[in-house]
């Protein structure tokens, strides 16, 4: 699966350049040419990285640096948190889809399903809401 890319660059040449050299190189990008388009980008997730242009009139940098490294560190979640929520995206990821949910998970479909019953995420309630695959 490609790696999925931000691309803030307010110059459309330049932005259309970095972007075609990026596309070249299997990444997915998402073009901004403003600090509000990027922003906007941001919100939807899904993002693997960013690459952004300072020159942008608009970005804050002290704000960007503050978003990316927190003076005070996320407090940390428990495993069973940390694992419901990464079973949760893999699921919507593959539209429900269990068997290929448990292949990128690297578990067997059973476990899978353990583990869906387990931390509540069939929608159903175990009726059939999602893919049954």
């Amino acid at each position: 699966m490609a790696i999925q890319l931000l691309l803030l660059e307010p110059d459309p040449d330049r932005r259309r350049l970095l972007a075609a050299a990026l596309t070249g190189a299997g990444a997915r990008v998402l073009e901004a040419d403003s600090g509000k388009s990027a922003a906007e980008s941001l919100q939807g997730g899904g993002l693997d990285g960013a690459l952004l242009s300072f020159a942008a009139p608009e970005l804050d940098v002290a704000a960007l640096a503050t978003a990316i490294c927190p003076a005070v560190p996320a407090l940390p979640v428990s495993l069973d948190a940390a694992e419901r929520l990464h079973i949760a995206r893999t699921l919507e990821h593959t539209a429900g889809n269990r068997r290929q949910a448990a292949l990128i998970l690297g578990i067997s479909r059973s476990t899978l399903l353990h583990k869906i019953r387990k931390y509540g995420l069939d929608p159903s309630g175990g009726r059939g809401g999602w893919n049954r695959r």
